[in-house]
């Protein structure tokens, strides 16, 4: 777990660092906008991380007018480019210079394969996708 991860503070001091009520905190975390750690006693202890959310999330309602709905599609989609570009980068460092073959993995995922070789069967349409760079 990286430092800004670290769950550390509890709601009113969360609260304070992002601007916000501490009943604000507990509505976003009931909407599922941010979702803070947890002690054993189920006390809200929020990280770095959270805390940047939540200034992202009061920057994107006052400046930019958005409601919470759209708020939370905007932070899962920043998510899912954020593991996507993750996963991107797991499969160029993995892949050989020059020449790099992918397929769908069990979960759809995408998988590096081994030059010379076939992946898997997993559907039997057995799709295979080579990709090969622009010089």
């Amino acid at each position: 777990m990286a430092a800004h991860d670290a769950p550390v503070f509890v709601i009113s001091i969360a609260a304070e660092l992002a601007g916000m009520h501490p009943q604000t905190l507990r509505q976003y975390d009931r909407l599922g906008l941010v979702s803070p750690g947890r002690t054993r006693g189920r006390g809200r202890r929020y990280s770095l991380k959270d805390i940047a959310t939540l200034r992202e999330i009061q920057r994107l309602s006052q400046d930019e007018g958005i409601n919470l709905a759209g708020i939370k599609r905007i932070l899962h989609l920043e998510a899912q480019v954020e593991r996507l570009e993750a996963q991107v980068e797991i499969l160029l460092s993995r892949a050989e210079p020059g020449r790099r073959v992918f397929a769908a993995g069990p979960q759809g995922e995408v998988v590096a394969v081994p030059r010379g070789h076939r992946p898997a069967r997993v559907t039997s349409s057995g799709a295979l996708v080579v990709w090969r760079p622009s010089p």
